[in-house]
C-alpha cells in the first residue's frame, strides 16, 4: 500500500466529496449489482483502501442477506462509515441520479437509443460488465479462497445459484456456506480486519427496524381506510422494495404485479421501461422512477417518480440501518468469524455463477465480443486501468462493430 493510499483511507471525507465519487460511479457502473460490487471493490478496497477486503466481503455477505438493492446498501454503508448520515445520503443520492435521471427523460420520450451504432454503444457497455465481474471474481477468489475448503464452499454455492431457479437461492448458498464455514474453517486463527466504524447506535437501529415493519404493515391497513391514490402508490413501491431477496431483478415482477395487474400502466409501457432500465448505469431500482413518472393515478411525472425512488429504496436502507450496529461486533468473534470465511466463500461462488449467468449469457455472443471483454479485463487486472477506461473503451468498440 502506498503512503498516500494510507493517508487517503485515514484522513476523513466529506459528504461534497462522497456525492463526486458516487455520482461517477452512478454514471459508469453498468452490469446490474454484482457488476456494482466489482466497480465498488476497484474503487474503496484496491484505489482508495477505505476498507479492506475482508470487511468488504463481510459487507457484502449482509447485504445479500437483508432485503433491498445489495449494491445500493453496500454504497450506503461505506458512506455512512466516512461521513455519517450526510455521506450515506450523499453516497445514495450519488449511485441513484444519474439513472433515475436518465429513465424519467426515457419516459418523457427525450432519450431513446435506436439504431445499430446505439444498439452497438448499449451491448458494448455490457461487455464492461463481463470485464469488470471476472476482475471482482480473480480478485476475491485469490484473497477470500485460498484453501481447499473455501474454494469447495465458492464452488458449491455457484452450484446451487446455477442449478437453481427460486429467487431464495442466493440467499440459501450464503446460509449453507456459513454454516460450512463453522464446521470447516474453526481451526484457523481469526482473520486480521480493519475496524469499521459503524456510525450508527443501537437505539437508531432498534427504531429503523420497527419504523420497517410498521410502515410494511400499516401501509395496506391505511391504503385500506383512505383513497388517497399517493398512499396506494407509495404502498405498491415500499411493499415491492421490502420484499426482495436476491437480487434488483427479483424485484422486477413484483413491481409488474403491483402496476400493470390493477391498470396502472400498460404492459407494453412496463416492458419499454424495463428495456431502458437494462441499458443504463446505476441501480435498477430506479426502474422506480420510469414507472412513477408514467403511471396513471397521480401523482405522476417528477412527483411520481420521486415518490417512486423513496418508496422503493426506503426498506432496504431502513433495514441496513437496523442491521449494521450489531455487525461489527458479531464479525469480530471467533464463532463468526469462522462463519464469515464460508459466507465470504459463497460471495465468492455468487460472483462466479453470476459472470456466466446473467452477465456472460446475455453479453458474449461471438467471438469478437470475447475479444472486447478480454481486453477490457487484462486492461483492469494488469495495467490497473480505471473502470472508465474500459467503458470507454467497450463502448466504442461496440460501436465500431456495427460499422464493421
Amino acid at each position: 500500500m502506498s503512503d498516500d493510499a494510507t493517508e487517503e483511507s485515514k484522513s476523513a471525507t466529506s459528504p461534497a466529496e462522497l456525492l463526486l465519487i458516487f455520482l461517477k460511479l452512478g454514471l459508469t457502473c453498468f452490469g446490474g449489482p454484482i457488476a456494482h460490487i466489482g466497480y465498488f471493490r476497484d474503487e474503496f478496497v484496491l484505489r482508495r483502501r477505505w476498507i479492506d477486503e475482508h470487511a468488504f466481503a463481510d459487507l457484502v455477505g449482509l447485504c445479500q442477506f437483508l432485503p433491498g438493492p445489495a449494491s445500493s446498501q453496500v454504497g450506503f454503508s461505506i458512506g455512512l462509515m466516512r461521513a455519517g448520515y450526510l455521506g450515506a445520503l450523499a453516497a445514495w443520492i450519488g449511485f441513484t441520479l444519474p439513472s433515475a435521471v436518465i429513465l424519467v427523460l426515457f419516459a418523457y420520450g427525450a432519450s431513446e437509443l435506436s439504431g445499430p451504432v446505439g444498439a452497438g454503444l448499449l451491448h458494448g457497455l455490457k461487455l464492461t460488465a463481463v470485464a469488470i465481474v471476472a476482475q471482482a471474481v480473480w480478485g476475491m477468489a485469490r484473497n477470500l479462497c485460498p484453501d481447499h475448503e473455501r474454494a469447495s464452499i465458492a464452488v458449491v454455492a455457484a452450484l446451487i445459484i446455477l442449478f437453481s431457479t427460486a429467487s431464495v437461492a442466493q440467499i440459501g448458498a450464503i446460509v449453507l456456506g456459513g454454516l460450512a464455514g463453522l464446521w470447516l474453517c474453526r481451526s484457523e486463527a481469526p482473520t486480521p480486519s480493519g475496524h469499521v466504524e459503524i456510525r450508527v447506535s443501537r437505539t437508531v437501529g432498534l427504531i429503523t427496524l420497527g419504523m420497517f415493519f410498521v410502515l410494511l404493515a400499516g401501509l395496506p391497513a391505511l391504503r385500506g381506510l383512505t383513497s388517497s391514490t399517493g398512499i396506494a402508490l407509495f404502498d405498491a413501491f415500499y411493499r415491492s422494495g421490502a420484499l426482495v431477496f436476491g437480487g434488483g431483478h427479483v424485484v422486477l415482477p413484483l413491481l409488474r404485479e403491483a402496476f400493470v395487474a390493477p391498470g396502472w400502466l400498460s404492459d407494453d409501457a412496463f416492458l419499454a421501461g424495463y428495456g431502458a432500465a437494462q441499458a443504463v448505469p446505476g441501480p435498477l431500482f430506479t426502474f422506480a422512477a420510469y414507472l412513477g413518472t408514467v403511471v396513471s393515478p397521480e401523482p405522476h411525472g417528477l412527483a411520481g417518480a420521486a415518490l417512486g425512488l423513496i418508496g422503493i429504496f426506503l426498506p432496504g436502507i431502513l433495514v441496513l440501518l437496523g442491521a449494521l450496529p450489531f455487525w461489527d461486533s458479531f464479525r469480530r468473534r471467533a464463532g463468526a468469524q469462522s462463519m464469515m470465511r464460508g459466507v465470504n466463500a459463497a460471495v465468492v461462488g455468487l460472483l462466479g455463477a453470476a459472470l456466466y449467468d446473467p452477465v456472460w449469457t446475455t453479453s458474449v455472443h461471438s467471438p469478437r465480443d470475447f475479444g472486447i471483454a478480454l481486453v477490457g479485463f487484462v486492461l483492469l487486472v494488469a495495467w490497473r486501468a480505471p473502470p472508465l477506461i474500459v467503458v470507454a473503451f467497450s463502448a466504442a468498440a461496440g460501436m465500431a462493430m456495427t460499422l464493421v
